[in-house]
This record gives C-alpha cells, sequence and structure tokens, in this order.
C-alpha cells in the first residue's frame, strides 16, 4: 500500500524552516537553498511544493498568521466581550518568546510588504479578521448593556487594532514592559466598557 503523505503538515514543516531562518538571519537570508538545509529536506522536495521562494514565503506569513488565529480562537469560551477581546490583544503582542518570534518575523514581513504588493495583499487579507471580532464583541457587549449604546462598533475595533499595532514594536525593542503594556490595554478597554 503507497504510503500516505500530508502535504499540509510537509508545507508546514517548510514554513516552520523558514520562519526559524527570518527569526535568526533576517528575510534577506532566506534563500531555497537555505531553508532546505534548514529544514532537512532536499532542494526538490521544496521546489515540489514552492515554484518560488516570495511563494514560500507567503505561505511561510499566512503560517504566521493561523498559528495566533488558533491561540485567539482557544480563548474563546464564554467570557464577556471584554475578557475576549483583551485575550485577542494580549495574543498579538510580543510578551513570551513565541509571541516575540513571531513579531520580529511579521515585522519583516510588513518591511517587505510596503515594496512588494503580493506581501502587501497577504497582510491585507489578515486584517479584517481582527476587525470583525473586535466589532462583533462590542456588540454582544452593547446587546448584554455591558458596553455604551453609542459606541460604532466598527471605529472602536479599528482603534483597538491600530492600539495592539502600535504597542507590538515598541514592547519589541524592550521600550514598554509587559506589565505597561498590560496597564495600557487595561485602561483602553475600561473606557470602552466602562470599568468592566
Amino acid at each position: 500500500m503507497p504510503k500516505q503523505v500530508d502535504h499540509q503538515a510537509r508545507r508546514r514543516q517548510i514554513a516552520d524552516a523558514l520562519l526559524r531562518i527570518i527569526d535568526r538571519e533576517g528575510l534577506e537570508a532566506v534563500s531555497l537553498r537555505h531553508v532546505a538545509a534548514e529544514a532537512g529536506v532536499s532542494m526538490g522536495r521544496i521546489q515540489h511544493y514552492f515554484a518560488t521562494k516570495d511563494q514560500m514565503m507567503i505561505f511561510a506569513l499566512v503560517h504566521v498568521h493561523e498559528r495566533i488565529y488558533q491561540r485567539v480562537d482557544a480563548c474563546l469560551d464564554p467570557r464577556s466581550p471584554r475578557d475576549l477581546i483583551r485575550s485577542a490583544i494580549i495574543e498579538m503582542l510580543p510578551l513570551d518568546d513565541e509571541r516575540r518570534t513571531e513579531a520580529r518575523i511579521a515585522l519583516a514581513f510588513l518591511a517587505r510588504s510596503a515594496v512588494e504588493p503580493a506581501f502587501a495583499a497577504t497582510l491585507r487579507e489578515g486584517y479584517p479578521y481582527h476587525a470583525v471580532f473586535f466589532a462583533e464583541q462590542i456588540r454582544r457587549a452593547q446587546r448584554a448593556g455591558q458596553a455604551p449604546a453609542d459606541l460604532v462598533p466598527e471605529r472602536e475595533a479599528v482603534i483597538l487594532f491600530a492600539i495592539t499595532q502600535g504597542l507590538v514594536n515598541p514592547t519589541l525593542i524592550g521600550h514598554h514592559t509587559q506589565e505597561t503594556v498590560v496597564d495600557a490595554v487595561d485602561h483602553h478597554l475600561d473606557r470602552i466598557f466602562g470599568g468592566g
């Protein structure tokens, strides 16, 4: 019987190798050959799954987003909308080794996206996830009387995402402590939800 191959798992293995290279050496160090060596596979295996380096890098970027989304989704239990938003924001901030690694990788991709339309398009595709999630939680809070009825959920979602992104880089370089960042998040959420 032929051996079953999990092609998505193989792609993720390659993506993880690429991400380790970016984290250690930066985006400029990525090559098909370097990724093959890091993943412990042949160049032929890399080329079987990815025709170009950019295709491989875009897959890796989507892979990072999926890891973050999975962590956020794991927070989705029957807690209050405020708590769910807080958990989601905290998951996006570089407050531990895994999230610092992801933030460094995301920063490298963000810089590349300023000059590479395909990277910019991939990043733009991920942004609505956050906006929809934040806006829906604010609407839930309004229906439950836990947030002011005059808030515009879509506007607040944009502000929440901007605040989150604005905290990432200063935290990543050590300008803000974890306590300062968490306090800032809680302070802003108190402004939205009235201290709840």
